[in-house]
C-alpha cells in the first residue's frame, strides 16, 4: 500500500462498531509481535532470508511443490516497521465494523481465506518468482472490499499531505476505497512484482474475494433494503469527532 500512503491515507473512520472487536486487536497483537521477534535481524541478510523463505510465500516453492505454508504464514510477516503500521491501520479502520456484521468466528474464518486467496492470486500472476512475498496486505484488502459493500457511503477522514499543509477531509467509503483499487489494478498491470516490489495482484485478489466473501453478510443484513434504509451510510449513528484550535499564531503579512 506505498504508493497510496505518499499522498493520503486514512486515519479512522465515522462509523463506530457496537460490541468489542476481539478478533481485530488479536490479529493487530499478534502481528506486532511476530515482526517484534526478528526485528532486531531485519539488517542481517544472513539471518533474514533464510526466515523469509521458511514462512514467506514463494512462487517457486510451490510451483515445485516444495511448500505451501506460506500461503498462510505469510500473512502474519511483514518487512519493516512502515509495512506493518500501514496494513494495521487499515486493518484497525475497517475491521470492527465487518467483525460486527459477521461475528468474531466467521470474521476469522473470513480473514484467513482471505489471505490465503490474495496470496494464490499473487502466485498465478508470477508462479515461478523466487522472491518471498509477505505482508497482511492481501488480507486487509479482503476486508476493505467487505466494507465497501457493506457501507459504502461511511466517512472516512483522510489525511492529505501536502509540502507543510495537513488537513483532514471526511470522504465516502466508496470513493477512498474505489481510488485505492483503481491504483492497485493499474500499477498490478503496468509495474512487475519483481520490479515493484510491491504485491500488487494479492492486494487486487484480496479485494475482490472480500466483496463476493461478504455478499452472504449483506443479504443476510437485507441487502439492498439495508442499503436504502440509511443511503448506503452505517446503519447506526455516525462518530463525530471535535477539532481543536490551534496555538499557532498566525503570521500576517
Amino acid at each position: 500500500m506505498k504508493h497510496y500512503t505518499k499522498f493520503m491515507f486514512p486515519i479512522r473512520d465515522h462509523n463506530p462498531s457496537l460490541r468489542f472487536p476481539y478478533i481485530t486487536y488479536a490479529l493487530i497483537i499478534i502481528n506486532t509481535l511476530i515482526f517484534l521477534s526478528y526485528w532486531g535481524i531485519l539488517g542481517d541478510p544472513n539471518k533474514i532470508n533464510p526466515l523469509f523463505q521458511n514462512w514467506a510465500l514463494v512462487p517457486e516453492s510451490i510451483s515445485e511443490g516444495r511448500s505451501y505454508l506460506g500461503l498462510l504464514t505469510s500473512i502474519f510477516f511483514h518487512g519493516s516497521f512502515m509495512h506493518l503500521l500501514g496494513n494495521m491501520l487499515f486493518l484497525h479502520i475497517y475491521g470492527d465494523n465487518l467483525e460486527d456484521k459477521m461475528g468474531h468466528f466467521w470474521f476469522l474464518v473470513f480473514y484467513l481465506l482471505a489471505g490465503i486467496f490474495a496470496n494464490l492470486t499473487q502466485f498465478a500472476a508470477d508462479p515461478y518468482s523466487n522472491i518471498p512475498v509477505i505482508g497482511a496486505s492481501g488480507a486487509v484488502a479482503a476486508v476493505m472490499g467487505g466494507y465497501l459493500l457493506l457501507f459504502p457511503k461511511a466517512r472516512i477522514d483522510i489525511l492529505f499531505i501536502f509540502v507543510i499543509i495537513f488537513k483532514i477531509i471526511p470522504i465516502r467509503a466508496w470513493v477512498v476505497l474505489g481510488i485505492w483499487f483503481t491504483l492497485q489494478l493499474y500499477n498490478g498491470l503496468a509495474v512487475p512484482g519483481s520490479v515493484s516490489g510491491v504485491a500488487y495482484w494479492a492486494h487486487i485478489g484480496g479485494f475482490i474475494f472480500g466483496v463476493i466473501a461478504t455478499f452472504s453478510t449483506w443479504k443476510k443484513l437485507g441487502g439492498e433494503k439495508f442499503w436504502s434504509k440509511n443511503h448506503g451510510a452505517p446503519d447506526h449513528k455516525e462518530a463525530s469527532y471535535s477539532f481543536n484550535k490551534t496555538n499557532i499564531p498566525k503570521v500576517r503579512r
